[in-house]
């Protein structure tokens, strides 16, 4: 009986990790092939979630310590709880499917969406993509373990589409219906690995997004900072890794702040800093 309903669950999901890619292979040949090696690698981790042994623990002496393997019935997936938010820095959207599509590159990404506003979903959403790197946010030190990766076709040099923003805004209203993913844990790649990477970029329409309910933006109203204001502790308390203050500065100003790309703070900065650090 075990069994069967283990069975039953993995089933279910290889269903769901590889049904997005079946209706990829009916439309689009060009990816047979990636499809077919996504399929089997989804087969080989469902295998994983089959095992069934007991832990094998020895004590200081040597001894088997006795121990068995007695299924829970009360479990399921576990979901993501971040979504953070990328440009691809390449040309088209053919060369980052070539990127995430071959195995040298190492990197991956759940969905991506072109200028167009075409979206592409890449990854079963329960599944770990390789998109956030040597990254930190919080107390959290494995972003890519807790989070869905979202790349957007843009060069980082260059405006954002509105069909482009539409489609991400739809997208994220589903993830956050379907994951209950918190309002303040919509946060892009420069955010969690400062100093590192700067996407989405200063042009990235953060207010826009703020307003529909996704990651926070300051007010229109600015209550200036006070004079004993402690903005490295502000930064660390909205989750930005201090560790290096000038890139977590230069971070912070990319998305709050969107007038210049610099690594200090000017008093209109500290003022937005001390509007939103209020908001977490």
């Amino acid at each position: 009986m075990k069994k069967q309903y283990l069975l039953l669950l993995i089933a279910a999901l290889i269903f769901s990790a590889c049904s997005s890619k079946k209706q990829i292979v009916k439309t689009n040949s060009a990816y047979d092939a990636t499809n077919k090696i996504y399929t089997g690698h989804a087969d080989t981790l469902s295998q994983m979630l089959l095992a069934t042994n007991p832990a094998m623990l020895v004590d200081s002496l040597g001894r088997l310590v006795p121990s068995e393997f007695i299924g829970t019935v009360n479990f399921n997936l576990r979901k993501p709880n971040y979504v953070i938010i990328h440009y691809t820095a390449q040309d088209s959207v053919p060369q980052t499917l070539r990127t995430f599509t071959v195995t040298r590159t190492q990197v991956s990404a759940h969905y991506v969406i072109g200028k167009d506003g075409k979206v592409i979903h890449m990854l079963n959403d329960y599944m770990r993509a390789w998109h956030a790197g040597v990254s930190k946010w919080g107390n959290v030190t494995d972003m890519n373990s807790s989070s869905i990766g979202i790349e957007l076709d843009n060069k980082g040099n260059e405006p954002f589409s509105q069909p482009q923003i539409n489609s991400l805004l739809l997208l994220l209203a589903k993830l956050k219906k379907d994951y209950n993913i918190p309002r303040a844990n919509f946060i892009g790649h420069g955010d969690i690995a400062p100093g590192r990477k700067p996407d989405p970029g200063i042009r990235f329409p953060w207010e826009q997004l703020a307003n529909k309910g996704f990651g926070f933006y300051s007010d229109m109203l600015i209550i200036p900072a006070p004079a004993n204001f402690d903005s490295t502790t502000a930064l660390r308390l909205i989750g930005y890794d201090t560790s290096n203050l000038p890139a977590a500065i230069g971070a912070f100003k990319r998305h709050f702040v969107q007038r210049e790309d610099s690594n200090r703070f000017t008093q209109f900065d500290l003022d937005v800093l001390y509007n939103v650090y209020q908001k977490y």
